[in-house]
């Protein structure tokens, strides 16, 4: 009981922190979005980045750089180097799923943070 009430405790400081739950690094994910308030989401694949209270999530040539504070994330849609909108919302974790939602233009998010991308092969060179 005592451990449960640690563990509890544990994971409520990561969240109000804004931490995820995954680990540093790079992660296969889908990314779903739905555009109308009553509509199922579309997924795709997309590729996650995680840091310390950030995450990128790109989809071809479309970054989300979302940055996690206590209550909320702030959302900037990038295309190159171009910022293509901003908000901010609150967000909720349900397991390793994130979601949002940007209230002004009634979208809401999901990602689904998938597995752990290995670390690149390396290719021998011929001597």
């Amino acid at each position: 009981m005592v451990r449960c009430a640690a563990l509890i405790a544990l994971l409520a400081a990561s969240a109000a922190a804004g931490a995820t739950p995954a680990a540093p690094g790079r992660y296969d994910a889908e990314l779903c979005v739905a555009t109308r308030p009553q509509a199922a989401p579309t997924c795709g694949a997309a590729e996650v980045e995680v840091t310390p209270a950030r995450i990128s999530v790109r989809v071809a040539d479309i970054v989300y750089r979302l940055a996690l504070k206590t209550a909320q994330l702030d959302v900037e849609t990038m295309h190159g180097q171009m910022q293509i909108d901003e908000f901010s919302a609150a967000y909720e974790w349900e397991g390793t799923t994130l979601r949002f939602s940007d209230a002004d233009k009634e979208v809401r998010y999901e990602v689904r943070i998938g597995a752990r991308k290995g670390a690149a092969l390396k290719t021998a060179t011929p001597s």
